[in-house]
């Protein structure tokens, strides 16, 4: 019996000692959690805040990664708001203060730009929207009295489907509701045989031109931030198979074009990082994995967002 009670004892310690350790070191048993949205499909839930393997993350009031902020900003601020998907978010792998916006706020700080008393680079992103979901956001919340409305896609992005809800609660990276312990998201995450969305299946056979679809969502991201008098910027960074030989699949070749086409038809101005990044001495190096960028490749792309906004506001 006395034997018993020990075993049970260092069992219950062993799991306590271990429940500290992946919250405390991984963060785990606290993940960001999403809501369901029918326009938007989804959204991060507002005001949260948690450290994900060392990496804070914080969620404002306007599901936005970053700080709490004032719907309507001072005149004296310069206010920029960068809209895109985990790319722009930075996911867990990126620490709050080495997001795009972020290094991107730090850098025209430094500036001591005259006209402005403050700087502010909002960001409003979530994995794996596309212009669909973007335009929704924008639709519901306006683009918060931005000067500058910067659209950030990849190239997957031209090619996404319409917004949904279906993976809220039901896909292990959208959660819902915070785990009851870490271990419990540790089981469900990386142990546990993920089930599929089988109604992700019929979404995904979209019916028509999804590119020229998407091409019309950005098409109205613009017609809104002009109606806003705000200015617009376009952004595409590539899959870092995209990035030297033997490059962009022939249909990814087609809707590039198609892009540029488009941009000219609709006067927008855009960046393409393509070639940006066949000219870096070590494009690879940037990336944190096939899509995402680790910090000296969000870096890159702050510094080249910031040689754009900078005549766009009529900054030298």
């Amino acid at each position: 019996m006395k034997l018993a009670l020990i075993i049970i004892l260092v069992a219950v310690g062993f799991f306590v000692v271990l429940e500290v350790a992946l919250r405390s070191l991984f963060g785990f048993g606290n993940p960001l959690v999403y809501i369901a949205d029918s326009q938007i499909g989804y959204l991060l839930a507002p005001n949260q805040r948690t450290r994900r393997f060392g990496n804070r993350i914080e969620i404002n009031q306007y599901s936005m990664r970053s700080a709490p902020i004032e719907k309507i900003p001072p005149v004296s601020t310069l206010r920029v708001l960068i809209i895109g998907d985990s790319i722009a978010n930075g996911g867990w792998w990126t620490d709050q203060d080495h997001t795009i916006s972020s290094l991107l706020t730090r850098s025209l700080e430094s500036l001591n730009l005259s006209n402005y008393s403050e700087i502010e680079v909002l960001n409003i992103s979530a994995n794996s929207w596309s212009p669909r979901n973007e335009l929704a956001y924008l639709q519901r919340f306006g683009n918060f009295n931005s000067q500058v409305v910067v659209l950030l896609i990849n190239t997957d992005d031209l090619f996404g489907t319409a917004p949904t809800s279906l993976p809220v609660g039901r896909d292990r990276n959208y959660p819902d509701q915070k785990p009851p312990l870490a271990l419990a998201e540790v089981w469900q995450r990386y142990i546990i045989k993920p089930q599929p969305i089988l109604e992700m299946a019929a979404l995904k056979q979209e019916p028509g031109d999804i590119v020229a679809i998407n091409f019309e969502a950005i098409s109205q991201i613009q017609t809104l931030t002009s109606e806003q008098n705000s200015q617009f910027l376009l952004l595409m960074t590539p899959l870092l198979r995209e990035i030297g030989e033997p490059g962009p699949r022939d249909y990814e070749i087609k809707t590039r074009a198609r892009l540029i086409d488009f941009t000219q038809q609709q006067q927008v101005t855009y960046i393409d990082f393509l070639p940006l990044l066949n000219a870096h001495p070590d494009a690879k190096a940037l990336y944190h994995d096939h899509i995402h960028f680790n910090l000296l490749g969000n870096q890159f792309i702050s510094q080249v967002i910031e040689q754009s906004l900078l005549p766009m506001l009529s900054i030298k």
